[in-house]
């Protein structure tokens, strides 16, 4: 389903009947009613001329009746305004998602309701994903959604390990950044809740940005070459690891339970034309409203 495309679609219909509605159909509804009433008026004139009892007065209750909004409009003008807010808001300010996977853990959990921020990066257009106003770059450590670049109809969720010029290396699940080992510090176990897997947790220090991380002992450290989706020429693929050179345009993004996510290891490099903007705050959980604040 293309939400997107099906607000906007709302947004300028309920707008045609909102415009209809306050140009045309309402003037015209009034006149009716006015001149309803005026008949009203003239007829009880002429009983009283002719010496016959007052019609009973009425004409506030009719001008009501006759100036009432039709059910059709209340549906399409009458909703305008909300809609309206509802595509602005989300097209270019923030955009909830749901977290759907174990991919960031334990960062994000699955059922996290997420804000995702949409002009940081730059003003994007709806359904054409154009951009329009310039922003900050992403930077080293950001959490990021993105349409997946081999299915643009899907939203991922991934934190920006590289960008454009870095050398990104990844040796027996350590990252290198141009050359520069990221300290990572134990910091116990972490039991996945879906899968009950219990993972090896540590704090991660990634240009600065401390995060948490998970790491699985039994997985190796080099992606097999069966599992690739995409071979990208600026990467070398080791037995234990990987080298990558973000190119420009493109990022490195990595998901922090490191294995078990399919991320740019797995399909290369993320454009930023597909950059839908950074996540920031978890609004809710419905399992656990604990999970409510902010997160690096």
């Amino acid at each position: 389903m293309n939400f997107p495309l099906i607000l906007l679609v709302l947004t300028v219909v309920t707008g045609v009947f909102w415009l209809l509605e306050r140009f045309r159909f309402e003037p015209a509804r009034k006149e009716r009613a006015r001149a309803a009433v005026n008949a009203f008026e003239a007829a009880n004139r002429e009983a009283i001329q002719r010496g016959e009892k007052k019609v009973l007065d009425a004409q506030n209750d009719l001008l009501a009746r006759m100036s009432r909004q039709p059910w059709w409009l209340e549906y399409t003008a009458g909703l305008f305004p909300v809609i309206a807010i509802v595509f602005v808001v989300r097209s270019f300010l923030f955009e909830p998602f749901r977290i759907p996977s174990g991919s960031m853990l334990s960062t994000l959990h699955v059922g996290d309701f997420i804000l995702v921020n949409k002009y940081d990066y730059g003003i994007r257009l709806p359904v054409a994903h154009t951009q329009v106003t310039d922003g900050t770059k992403p930077k080293t450590g950001d959490v990021v959604v993105f349409r997946y670049p081999l299915d643009p109809s899907m939203d991922y969720i991934k934190r920006v390990i590289g960008v454009p010029g870095d050398l990104v290396e990844y040796r027996d699940k350590v990252l290198y950044l141009n050359g520069v080992e990221q300290k990572q510090t134990p910091d116990g176990t972490f039991t996945d809740p879906e899968t009950l897997m219990t993972l090896d947790q540590y704090v991660e220090n990634l240009n600065g940005v401390e995060h948490k991380i998970l790491k699985m002992k039994s997985r190796p450290s080099g992606i097999p070459m069966q599992y690739l989706k995409r071979i990208e020429p600026n990467c070398a693929y080791y037995d234990n690891g990987f080298a990558c050179k973000v190119p420009a345009g493109h990022y490195f993004v990595m998901g922090d339970n490191r294995d078990n996510s399919e991320d740019s290891r797995f399909w290369g490099f993320m454009p930023e034309e597909n950059l839908v903007g950074r996540a920031f705050f978890v609004w809710a959980n419905l399992s656990d409203m604990t999970r409510v604040g902010s997160f690096n």
